[in-house]
């Protein structure tokens, strides 16, 4: 398992696309996909900044959106975006980093490679520490986490009802080595 973090390119369009296709099809939620839930088109989806700052104004922050690529077959399995500073919405719930992995995808390592691969990123922008949110029935998210360095922080109540089961859990990685 071989996998490699990319910024969208129109090479990966129609992956994309049938991305969001899996994930809803799936009944899942699109976490660390920069609302690609919201678009009908790639084109409209690469537009972040101008689309995403639209949609959270004031709450906007910036963040890079990277695709998880398998390297033997060029697919894409994964999305994960990083998301930086923290605004006081994020630091409560959201975390900065946020990802998914395509159903047909999951249970191979995926999702822990790609956070891994991500912590240099975030160095390189400047953070020592990341936070990561998941919901507390989210083992596999949690196990990923965990994985990466995490340190549970606190569980809060998920008053605005962003998942399921009413619980986030809060975790930090600590990057500075």
């Amino acid at each position: 398992m071989s996998v490699k973090l990319i910024r969208p390119t129109q090479h990966y369009a129609k992956q994309v696309m049938k991305y969001k296709e899996e994930m809803l099809a799936n009944g899942d939620r699109l976490d660390g996909c920069a609302s690609l839930e919201d678009v009908d088109s790639f084109e409209e989806w690469i537009d972040f900044e101008n689309r995403l700052k639209k949609k959270f104004g004031e709450g906007y922050v910036p963040s890079e959106v990277f695709l998880c690529v398998r390297t033997e077959d060029d697919k894409v399995v994964g999305i994960i975006d990083y998301r930086h500073p923290l605004s006081p919405f994020l630091l409560q719930y959201g975390g900065n980093i946020g990802y998914s992995i395509l159903p047909s995808e999951r249970k191979k390592g995926y999702a822990g490679e790609m956070l891994k691969l991500l912590l240099p990123i975030c160095k390189e922008y400047g953070d020592d520490r990341v936070l990561v949110c998941c919901e507390r029935d989210n083992e596999a998210s949690r196990r990923t986490i965990v994985k990466n360095g995490g340190v549970l922080e606190n569980e809060i109540k998920d008053d605005i009802g962003l998942g399921e089961c009413g619980t986030i859990q809060r975790y930090w990685i600590d990057i500075t080595a």
